[in-house]
């Protein structure tokens, strides 16, 4: 697979990367290194990164503007997106010279005349293995964002699909790189302090029902009293992974500029993804969101992510 991969590239002029919509450090890691490891290696080459900018990112990269004309001209890869309707900035995968898909969540949608998915770490993990398998050049500058994508999309190699291979990998890339990789966490981690009142918040009002489901709803009155955003409060989800009492918790952050409400999700147990599907949504077993647009979806979730915990309990014989 990542043989044909590699020649569908060297065979296109142009190529275009994309993304799925909200784009998290994996998405922007994984397609921002694969441009700069395609035009190391073919220097002639047209590659472009498509997508709404992510400001609060941007210490991974920007990405550009491309006309919709050379679509057609175009090798479109898609990375990290298992579904069409979720590719930013792509309205019809159609009108491409030729369709790649390289993603590592469930399968939604089958699409690209090559479709690499595997369910590991990352999309970044998975460029790294292109690259190593391949006669691609990999260069400092993407090793930085692939480890930054893969350390994001892992919580620092913390769940459960973080491989021996994801490790072999990664120590491949520091060693052949010689990336300062203890200097990216800080890009990664530090917080401004308005973020880190409002997790002070969460914690306060987090609610847990009897059966370990921990969920919040947060207005945007309250996001915006703390001078943050949704899309902050909807990725310190993961911070609430150690909390005994909780198998799986949920955050639902409205989101008024974009007339939606975005939930995130997490679980130590019960497989959320095939629910948060029935909500326009999906992910991997034990990390998914969903973008819904009413509060009464709200209640539809929480009922059914608390019988899910039960179910769990109950099958697995915990108190």
């Amino acid at each position: 697979m990542n043989k044909a991969i590699y020649k569908k590239i060297k065979e296109n002029d142009i190529i275009i990367l994309a993304r799925h919509i909200g784009p998290d450090p994996d998405a922007l890691g994984s397609t921002i290194g694969l441009k700069d490891i395609i035009k190391a290696t073919f220097p002639k080459k047209e590659v472009y990164t498509i997508g709404a900018a992510a400001s609060k990112f941007k210490y991974i990269g920007t990405v550009d503007k491309v006309s919709e004309d050379i679509f057609p001209k175009a090798l479109l890869i898609v990375l990290d997106t298992p579904d069409l309707k979720r590719i930013d900035g792509v309205k019809d995968i159609s009108v491409f010279k030729d369709v790649i898909k390289i993603d590592h969540h469930p399968v939604v949608d089958e699409f690209g005349s090559i479709s690499l998915v595997k369910e590991v770490s990352s999309a970044s993990e998975l460029v790294i293995d292109l690259c190593y398998n391949t006669r691609l050049k990999m260069t400092k500058y993407a090793a930085e964002r692939l480890f930054m994508g893969l350390v994001s999309d892992t919580n620092r190699f913390l769940f459960y699909y973080t491989s021996p291979k994801t490790m072999s990998l990664v120590s491949k890339l520091i060693n052949d790189t010689k990336i300062d990789f203890t200097s990216l966490y800080d890009d990664l981690y530090r917080r401004p302090l308005s973020e880190i009142r409002l997790q002070g918040y969460m914690y306060q009002n987090i609610i847990v029902t009897d059966n370990g489901l921990g969920y919040l709803k947060l207005s945007d009155e309250v996001i915006r009293s703390f001078n943050a955003d949704p899309a902050s409060s909807g990725n310190l989800v993961n911070n609430f992974n150690n909390i005994d009492e909780v198998l799986v918790w949920v955050t639902f952050s409205e989101d008024i500029k974009m007339n939606q409400i975005r939930v995130n999700a997490r679980s130590r147990g019960p497989e959320i993804n095939k629910i948060l599907e029935r909500y326009n949504g999906g992910g991997h077993k034990f990390a998914a969101g969903a973008r819904i647009k009413t509060f009464d979806e709200i209640e539809h979730i929480i009922k059914d992510f608390d019988e899910a915990c039960k179910e769990y309990k109950k099958e697995n014989k915990l108190k």
